[in-house]
C-alpha cells in the first residue's frame, strides 16, 4: 500500500509524527506500507529546523511544495497545482490528510479528482461557524473523504448526521495527544523561566490570534488590560503570534507582570502550559493539551470545534467579551475550577489504531 501523507502547518506535523512512527513499527512486523511525506509549505516556521525534527522524531519531508504566502484563494490554487504534479509523479493508493488547514482541503480535492482515496485524521469536528476558514476546510474535506478517523463520539455523531455510513467512521482517538504524551518527559524550561524566576502554578500563559480578539485595537487592548487586572499580579507569559504582533505595535500596553515573548518551540511552550496556573487562549489545539494535562483553560471564543474539552475536560468557553473574564478569575483564585477528565481514547495509541485500521482496509 502506498500512502501520501500531507502536512501543511506546524500542528499538522505533531499529528502525523505518531502516524509515521506507527507505520514504521508495523513495517517491522510485515513490510506492507510505503509512505511519502509531503509538506505543502503552507506555513514557514523558523522553529522547524533540523533540531525540531530531531527532537520530536519527525522525519524530513520527501517533498516540499513551497506554497506559502498569498490570499486564501492563491494559496489553495498553488497547493493544488503543485500537489497534482507531485501525486501524478508519485502515485498513491491513499492520500492521508490531517486537521483543518488549507492544505487539507486542497490536497483532498486534488486526490479525489485523480481518483485516489482520501483518509481524514481529525474528521468530523465542527464549530458550526462559517466565518472560520477552518470550518469550511473541514466541511469540504469531509464531504469527499473516504475514511474518517475521529477523536470523539461528538465527531462521530456529526458525521452520522451528515449521512456518512458507519463502516467509514473509525473512532481512534487523538494523534496530537499521542505526541503530547510521548514528549511530556522531554519538556524543556524556556529561558524566561529562569529570567523571571517563574514558579509552578504561579503564572498565566496567554495566546491570542483569532480576528475576533486581535483585529480591533480597542478590543485587544481591553482584553489585555482585563487580563492584567485579573491575575492579581502574577506573571503573564504571552508568546505573541505574528498576526497579533502587528496589532500590538501601536497599543503601548505595558505592565510589570506582562511578558510578551517570541513564539516558542513545542517542548518549551508545553512545559509552560503544564505548570501554569491557567491558560487563556483562543486556540483549539491548546484546549486539548490543557485537558490532558489537567490545566484550567479559559477560551475566548463563542464556539469550539472541540466541545469535549468543555464537557469532559478543563476548558471553559467564555466568549470574546472581556467582561466575562473577572468571574473566571474569581473561580480560579477560589480554587473552584472544575477538575476535568481525559476524553475516551486520548491515551497515546491513536496512531496505532489508525494504522491497524488501514492495514485491514487496504490488505
Amino acid at each position: 500500500m502506498r500512502i501520501t501523507i500531507i502536512a501543511g502547518a506546524r500542528p499538522n506535523f505533531m499529528k502525523i509524527a505518531p502516524i509515521i512512527e506507527a507505520i514504521e513499527r508495523s513495517n517491522k512486523i510485515e513490510d506492507r506500507i510505503q509512505y511519502r511525506l509531503v509538506h505543502t509549505g503552507q506555513h514557514y516556521d523558523k522553529n522547524m529546523s533540523d533540531s525540531f525534527f530531531e527532537q520530536l522524531g519527525i522525519p524530513h519531508p520527501h517533498a516540499n511544495l513551497e506554497s506559502g504566502g498569498g490570499s486564501q484563494a492563491e494559496q489553495t490554487a498553488s497547493i493544488m497545482v503543485r500537489f497534482e504534479k507531485e501525486l501524478m509523479d508519485n502515485p498513491a493508493d491513499l492520500v492521508l490528510v490531517v486537521g483543518d488547514v488549507t492544505s487539507t482541503l486542497a490536497c483532498s480535492i486534488v486526490a479525489k479528482k485523480l481518483c485516489v482515496q482520501v483518509a481524514h485524521v481529525e474528521a468530523g469536528i465542527r464549530s458550526f461557524d462559517l466565518s472560520m476558514p477552518e470550518e469550511i476546510n473541514r466541511m469540504v474535506t469531509d464531504a469527499i473523504t473516504d475514511h474518517f478517523f475521529t477523536t470523539s463520539e461528538i465527531a462521530n455523531q456529526n458525521l452520522r448526521t451528515a449521512g456518512v455510513q458507519e463502516n467509514r467512521i473509525h473512532f481512534v482517538g487523538n494523534t496530537m495527544i499521542d505526541t503530547l504524551l510521548k514528549q511530556q518527559v522531554n519538556f524543556t524550561k524556556p529561558v524566561i523561566w529562569q529570567e523571571q524566576g517563574l514558579e509552578k502554578k504561579q503564572y498565566f500563559v496567554v495566546t491570542l490570534h483569532r480576528p475576533a480578539n486581535v483585529d480591533g485595537e480597542n478590543k485587544l487592548k481591553l482584553l489585555l488590560e482585563t487580563i492584567i487586572e485579573g491575575v492579581r499580579g502574577l506573571p503573564i507569559i504571552f508568546p505573541v503570534h505574528p498576526r497579533t504582533a502587528k496589532n500590538l505595535q501601536n497599543l503601548g500596553i505595558t505592565a510589570p507582570n506582562l511578558f510578551m515573548v517570541e513564539p516558542m518551540s513545542y517542548l518549551e511552550f508545553n512545559f509552560l502550559v503544564q505548570h501554569a496556573k491557567a491558560v487563556i487562549t483562543d486556540s483549539g489545539g491548546i484546549t486539548e493539551e490543557t485537558t490532558v494535562m489537567g490545566v484550567p483553560c479559559i477560551t475566548l471564543r463563542k464556539n469550539t470545534e472541540r466541545p469535549e474539552t468543555v464537557t469532559i475536560g478543563t476548558n471553559e468557553l467564555i466568549g470574546t467579551d472581556p467582561d466575562n473574564l473577572p468571574p473566571a478569575f474569581t473561580t480560579l483564585f477560589e480554587n473552584s475550577w472544575k477538575k476535568g477528565a481525559i476524553p475516551p481514547l486520548w491515551d497515546g495509541k491513536a496512531a496505532e489504531r489508525i494504522i491497524a485500521t488501514l492495514v485491514k482496509l487496504y490488505p
